[in-house]
């Protein structure tokens, strides 16, 4: 039935295709050798804030953002020509690769109008085959999802609430161009980005995507953290390959094109992008440096470490701070994922520290890194130690810890992959779900969950939950993988086909700056990843709070794996709080 439900959506999508399908209006030519440019040549740029906030009867209060999505192009290097983007910013003039830092106080609503200005074709490749936004009269769809953001429905960027430039047309899940972020969660750290139905992938390759902060400054300050914008940096870290007239580089050859003309499972590019830079370097004092490092790349992991041994102090993940600092010489960052850290360059026995990368792409059993993507930026050291009244204490923030006795429903998610007669993927799943079927995840709000999600695919997922924070409770090896994926392939019920007998073995340790409530995280080929999903607030105490807005209604939330190209084909599926 799957099967031909997605015949019939193909055939009906190319019958129904008008101006927007005679493709897009992407450029040829000769790819750039990453060989060709120098390293550490730009230096690092601080993206433009907006406040999403105003000042009225002496403290914050609401304010009325609106952020347009423009064509322009952008630097990514010196020895590159212009590069055509997609980017976002309060006006063309202004926009910027990645968008500007919105910066938001906790308990102050921020409302932002959305614009697209984009024209009618777009610069990259898109497929067609794959479940993909449909406009009627043309245009590139998009719509802005708050990653990390805990928002009414109506405002989450559901992938069906596509618009196109002046809301020429709209998609099915549409409500308004005006999304309201109450911003009552805890402070932390979020990002934004386009979230259209099977575009994701092309519109943020495009470049868009910006980072967003909520901070509480009373609360914050008390922590002796290292602030303000020379001291407080965000890194927004993605992959890009460019051809040598400047313009993205994105195959338009699917792996397998005679079922997907230009789908790929995985886009890595050759050259390491910081705040839209290509292997930036930043002078930095001998003192200690605050990094909100997001991963914002399609597919590529980083396992960060400093060629010089420098150590990393978390003090988040995703967008909460965790109880405690922990310490590291490396640490794995998935696609989406945010890590908060302290680095003290103080400690630094040299001049220059090189972050660096050494996670296989894909992860984890794909090709070693090599001289280019092993590289991240250069950091020049100045020789005189600096003042320093920034302290690093050991305690955080405490929030209440996972109460698994509390959850009120057990779920079982798998992930399954399909390949081709030639072993070549051709698409993804959740529980051997299209996204199109009926919604079978309906937690109630206010309420916590416990999912077990079951990973029968060779690659790591970044799986990412819309609107619910989890904690990870254990990762346990799957026995006799084989016999169990053969029987979940036939019938799709982890019961059935007695999960428990196939993870006895020793369970696999959160590592320790990862054991924080979290909104996505890595779910390991051939495990069962426990998670403790909380569909609530944080209340006063440990127990469980509801939203301070109506969760339940329309359109919903999504769940998905946020490597882009398997959530666009279509490893995602929608939930709906139910009162």
């Amino acid at each position: 039935m799957v099967v031909i439900r997605s015949l019939l959506f193909l055939l009906l999508s190319l019958l129904s295709f008008s101006s927007y399908a005679r493709g897009a209006n992407y450029r040829n030519g000769p790819l750039v050798s990453p060989a060709k440019l120098e390293m550490f040549v730009d230096e690092l740029p601080r993206m433009p804030t907006v406040h999403g906030y105003g000042v009225g009867d002496g403290g914050p209060v609401t304010a009325h953002l609106t952020i347009g999505m423009y064509l322009k192009t952008w630097k990514f290097h010196r020895d590159l020509p212009p590069t055509p983007v997609y980017a976002f910013g309060t006006s063309k003039a202004t926009a910027t690769v990645p968008g500007p830092t919105i910066e938001s106080i906790q308990g102050v609503a921020t409302h932002i109008t959305w614009e697209n200005h984009l024209p009618s074709r777009h610069i990259l490749p898109f497929d067609r085959t794959i479940l993909i936004a449909n406009p009627e009269g043309g245009g590139i769809p998009t719509v802005v999802h708050l990653h990390g953001g805990v928002h009414p429905p109506a405002g989450d960027g559901n992938p069906r609430a596509w618009f196109t430039s002046g809301f020429k047309s709209k998609g099915p899940a549409f409500v308004s161009p005006t999304s309201v972020y109450p911003n009552v969660q805890e402070p932390g750290n979020l990002w934004y980005h386009d979230h259209a139905m099977g575009l994701t992938r092309v519109n943020i390759l495009a470049g868009l995507l910006g980072s967003y902060a909520i901070r509480n400054p009373s609360v914050e300050s008390a922590l002796g953290l290292p602030s303000g914008p020379d001291l407080d940096r965000t890194l927004i870290v993605f992959d890009r390959s460019f051809r040598t007239d400047g313009s993205l580089f994105l195959n338009a050859t699917g792996n397998n094109p005679s079922i997907h003309p230009q789908w790929q499972p995985e886009y890595f590019g050759d050259a390491i992008i910081v705040n839209g830079k290509a292997w930036p370097y930043l002078k930095v004092a001998r003192r200690r440096y605050r990094f909100r490092i997001i991963n914002a790349s399609n597919a590529r992991y980083f396992r960060f470490f400093f060629d010089n041994g420098l150590q990393f102090v978390h003090i988040g993940s995703d967008s909460m701070y965790l109880h405690q600092t922990v310490t590291s010489t490396n640490f794995l960052l998935a696609a989406s994922e945010t890590a908060d850290v302290i680095v003290d360059f103080s400690k630094s026995t040299k001049d220059t520290a090189i972050l660096s990368n050494n996670a296989a792409y894909p992860y984890p059993s794909g090709d070693p890194t090599d001289e280019f993507n092993g590289k991240v930026m250069k950091f020049i050291i100045d020789k005189k130690k600096a003042k320093d009244d920034t302290r690093i204490p050991k305690r955080l923030m405490r929030y209440p810890p996972p109460a698994v006795h509390r959850a009120v429903e057990t779920r079982y998610i798998t992930m399954y992959e399909y390949t081709s007669k030639t072993d070549e993927p051709t698409h993804f799943s959740l529980n051997n779900k299209t996204y199109e079927d009926p919604i079978t995840e309906k937690p109630k709000s206010g309420t916590s969950e416990i999912w077990h999600v079951i990973n029968l695919t060779d690659d790591n997922h970044p799986l990412h939950v819309h609107l619910g924070l989890f904690t990870v409770l254990d990762q346990q090896e799957i026995l006799d993988l084989d016999e169990f994926k053969d029987c979940m392939e036939k019938k799709n019920n982890a019961n059935a086909c007695r999960w428990k007998e196939h993870v006895k073995r020793k369970r696999v340790q959160v590592p320790k700056y990862e054991r924080g409530w979290k909104n996505v995280f890595k779910m390991m080929p051939g495990y069962v990843t426990r998670i403790l999903v909380r569909f609530s607030m944080f209340g006063s105490s440990d127990a469980e709070a509801g939203y301070p807005f109506n969760a339940t209604g329309e359109p919903g939330y999504v769940y998905h794996c946020h490597i882009l190209d398997h959530e666009d084909n279509v490893m995602m599926r929608p939930f709906m709080l139910v009162p």
